[in-house]
């Protein structure tokens, strides 16, 4: 019999047996069910050409709070509280000051919430628990209180162009402010979105774009009929299905914990170590996988996610996808694999800590990624290790790629090693994020003799560091179209400093300018 171990309803017990999940993930699909469905209908008979925006707000905040009501009982009570508390902060303190405070407490709250979690309930219970939504609130608490400081207090001429367009030039509403952070489209697995976006959303302004000229200029407004999301909805449930398929098939069947199995630590080849490494670790991506993309697919059913057209007219819904299942698995880069996996997570550290900081902005925004995370020791070693692998596969490429890019078949080389040593570099730096616990962590490094962590070192230490200039291709990706930037995201990935978004940041810039004019 499957677990009874929840903080939510119990209405669906009979189906947790049924089917031997623990309750708490059955209620979790089931209300992402529930959503995709709602968001249908919010699409259809809550149109904004034929309801109120406050109508809007009220239904989508009342339908959030009660999926979270189901899934976690009182719990739900601290998502009220902890944006509550930051609204208050940001009324209280002023757009000069409320950047800082909202950003102290959001995450302060959360971290508390993190530790009972984690030393109240078992330890190491990998559900679905109330801390999860939590850290997509804190994203949008923290999020909005920067946008509003850069568009209420800081002159446009101190911003960059992303926080120029994301800049919000008032309060919202309390009303608002809860829609946003508790709309049942993301209130249980997200995605983050800036408030900009979802308010041109609410407010039915998404589909008044600029097509994108020749010059890479806007254009003047022009119409056509509103896109349907449908074909994008029926994609990204089919990759859910597939996701899903393969999780509950495969993925126990590949467990990661076997990396430090005695026996087999004793029995296996190298080589049979480096394959199990890489199956056991992409064998457990595919629960990612489906959460993220069907949490994709409620925000574009409710008609939310529409990023504009490309340059053959076909409609882009990808303005909040998370991920991008076939770059993340061809990834040739370090950097590359983080820039297409938990993409708004990636954009949401870029906005409020690396392009914020003038000290140590990588080593800075991969604590904060730590923290945000929980409190699982297992996190902090992936990501102090994630800072070595980072800043090592940075200096490697500027060191060596341009010896492999005079032929085609020195860059074929090239690509089919890096993509080899990306793949082995990523599986041998997130063991620790699956395993949690210090000690069976420390027991998969020993195993390989921290080997991947003395070549880092040994390549920071001998190889010559390049400067490189964060953001510095800015100005010229703006210029592009927002299909070209998208076409290329792959090959210009790596390109700028930070491994996690300057491109993919700079693409949606682009794309807003097109969608909210205003």
């Amino acid at each position: 019999m499957a677990t009874t171990s929840t903080t939510g309803s119990t209405l669906l017990q009979p189906l947790s047996n049924a089917v031997q999940l623990p309750i708490d993930q059955v209620n979790f699909v089931v209300c992402q069910l529930f959503a995709l469905l709602a968001a249908i209908w919010f699409r259809t008979y809550l149109h904004s050409s034929k309801t109120s925006p406050f109508i809007r707000h009220v239904v989508a905040t009342l339908l959030g709070l009660y999926l979270a009501l189901f899934c976690f009982g009182w719990y739900a009570l601290h998502f009220l509280v902890q944006s509550g508390i930051s609204y208050g902060i940001m009324v209280i303190m002023g757009a000069e000051n409320m950047h800082r405070y909202c950003f102290v407490f959001a995450l302060g709250y959360l971290i508390v919430c993190q530790i009972t979690r984690v030393y109240i309930f078992d330890y190491g219970q990998y559900s679905a628990d109330f801390s999860g939504p939590m850290m997509i609130i804190t994203q949008k608490i923290t999020s909005l209180a920067y946008e509003i400081h850069d568009g209420m207090f800081r002159k446009d001429e101190e911003l960059n162009p992303s926080q120029r367009d994301l800049a919000v030039r008032r309060m919202p509403s309390l009303l608002e402010y809860l829609s946003y952070n508790c709309n049942f489209m993301g209130i249980l697995a997200g995605p983050l979105c800036s408030y900009k976006d979802y308010i041109t959303f609410i407010e039915g302004r998404s589909y008044r774009v600029t097509r994108a000229g020749a010059d890479g200029k806007g254009e003047p407004h022009w119409e056509r009929p509103e896109p349907s999301p449908n074909v994008a909805v029926s994609q990204k449930l089919l990759v859910c299905g597939l996701s899903l398929l393969v999780h509950l098939t495969v993925s126990s069947m590949l467990p990661v914990e076997y990396n430090i199995d005695a026996h087999f630590q004793a029995t296996a080849s190298w080589p049979t170590k480096v394959i199990y490494l890489y199956v056991s670790l992409l064998a457990a991506r595919p629960k990612y996988y489906f959460a993220w993309t069907l949490a994709d697919a409620i925000n574009n059913a409710a008609g939310f996610g529409f990023r504009g057209y490309d340059r053959n007219g076909e409609a882009r819904w990808d303005l909040v996808s998370n991920l991008r299942i076939q770059q993340i698995e061809m990834s040739t880069s370090f950097k590359m694999f983080l820039d297409n996996w938990n993409i708004q997570t990636a954009l949401w550290l870029k906005r409020v800590c690396y392009e914020r900081t003038t000290l140590s902005p990588t080593i800075q925004t991969f604590v904060l990624s730590a923290i945000w995370h929980g409190v699982y020791p297992g996190y902090y070693l992936t990501f102090l290790t994630g800072v070595v692998m980072t800043l090592a596969a940075r200096t490697m490429r500027s060191n060596l790629r341009h010896h492999f890019i005079t032929s085609p078949q020195l860059k074929l080389l090239y690509d089919v090693i890096t993509w080899i040593v990306t793949q082995i570099a990523v599986s041998y730096t997130v063991v620790p994020f699956v395993l949690l616990s210090i000690k069976p962590s420390f027991m998969f490094y020993s195993s390989w003799y921290y080997c991947l962590h003395i070549i880092g070192i040994l390549v920071l230490l001998l190889l010559p560091v390049k400067k490189t200039q964060r953001g510095k291709n800015t100005h010229e990706n703006m210029q592009l179209s927002p299909s070209k930037k998208f076409d290329d995201t792959e090959n210009s990935l790596g390109q700028n400093s930070f491994s996690m978004t300057n491109n993919v940041c700079n693409q949606e810039t682009a794309s807003r300018h097109s969608l909210l004019k205003q």
